[in-house]
């Protein structure tokens, strides 16, 4: 989806204003319906805010606790959650699933999840947990975008980065058959209700019609909200942004796991080689982000800062545009949700109000992002 080039620095007006004033005039200039945001310093919420509307035709206004489609933010908190396996012990993120499953991946064959596309293909005794968090199974980002719709290997699995929902898909698949556990029972134990996360969930809870933000597209057209019944780690997280502020302070702290797992978590594991983000198998010939060791971690996006460490996640759809950004220096983010797709427009310019100016690759999470001019 192309949102136009990305305006430069704000101007020297927007510069001198606050940042609620300064949200609102950029939300103005691009026409967008609603945007929420939390700031967090060292390691603690510090602002949380909502600005616009959460349905425009009958004039309900976004809040800090109005519902909102998590969209792939949720993958970032599935893979805290793996990563919490991992650290008891119960889970080896290097484990083939050979190992993990108690019969063939390819045996199992059921309707909207199953495997049997791969029978024929050894390459699925190969993958394993640490290769489907870093979005490297050789999978399209899901196998419906395919022209048959059929599952298939699109390279070697570890060699590379391209992004797919169908391979964390998979994970859940394999805690759920080989661990036995319920992952949004998981996803609810360990991460919302450690977090005081209490308006979110992995599926779509009834008390969440209150107060719930329908979306709008890129022409401004509203798309209602889509009550979600199944639980899908790639991205079916219903949320807000008071919740979320506290999800990625959390994770900035490292509630919940060793030291030494939440730095894997973060780390670095794979180099990522293409120029953009989507689609997904641009060719892996890309240099221009090697001085900032762009790389695929556990669930987020790994980069070097000029301050330290730092990691990104985004979240996309037709009338969705989330991102959480954040310094490990001084435990510093900055978290956007938006029910307007046309929110995405803004990040550059707010990310650099919060957090000043940082070696984020904008162009290589959004394609149609273009570096002002000098």
């Amino acid at each position: 989806m192309l949102l136009g080039a990305c305006a430069g620095p704000p101007s020297a007006p927007l510069a001198s204003a606050s940042l609620d004033d300064a949200v609102r005039q950029l939300m103005q200039r691009e026409q967008v319906k609603g945007l929420a945001l939390a700031v967090i310093e060292h390691g603690q919420v510090v602002k949380v805010a909502a600005y616009g509307q959460r349905n425009v035709a009958k004039a309900l206004p976004l809040t800090p606790d109005t519902v909102m489609y998590g969209a792939s933010l949720t993958k970032a908190a599935f893979g805290y959650m793996v990563m919490q396996l991992a650290d008891e012990g119960r889970l080896s993120l290097d484990a083939p699933l050979a190992q993990l499953l108690p019969q063939p991946l390819p045996k199992y064959g059921d309707a909207k999840r199953g495997y049997a596309d791969l029978a024929g293909d050894e390459r699925w005794r190969q993958l394993t947990p640490r290769m489907l968090l870093t979005h490297s199974s050789g999978f399209a980002n899901f196998r419906w975008v395919e022209a048959d719709q059929r599952l298939q290997f699109h390279f070697d699995p570890g060699s590379r980065y391209a992004y797919s929902g169908e391979g964390i898909n998979l994970l859940q698949f394999v805690l759920e058959k080989g661990l036995g556990l319920d992952v949004g029972q998981e996803m609810q134990r360990r991460i919302f209700d450690r977090f005081g996360m209490t308006r979110t969930s992995m599926r779509w809870r009834p008390d969440f019609a209150n107060n719930l933000a329908d979306g709008y597209q890129l022409d401004g057209s509203e798309l209602p909200h889509d009550e979600r019944s199944n639980v899908r780690a790639a991205g079916s997280m219903d949320t807000t942004i008071a919740d979320q502020a506290r999800m990625w302070a959390g994770f900035m702290r490292g509630d919940g796991l060793s030291p030494a797992a939440r730095a894997e978590w973060i780390k670095g594991q794979l180099p990522i080689t293409s120029a953009h983000q989507f689609p997904t198998f641009l060719p892996p010939t890309e240099t221009r982000y090697q001085a900032i060791g762009l790389s695929a971690a556990l669930g987020v996006v790994r980069f070097d800062d000029a301050s330290g460490p730092a990691w990104l996640k985004g979240g996309h759809d037709d009338a969705t545009g989330n991102m959480a950004l954040c310094l490990e220096a001084g435990q510093r983010c900055i978290v956007l949700l938006a029910n307007d797709v046309r929110a995405e427009r803004l990040y550059p310019a707010l990310a650099e109000r919060v957090l000043g100016a940082t070696r984020m690759p904008w162009q290589w999470e959004y394609d149609w992002w273009q570096p002002p001019a000098p």
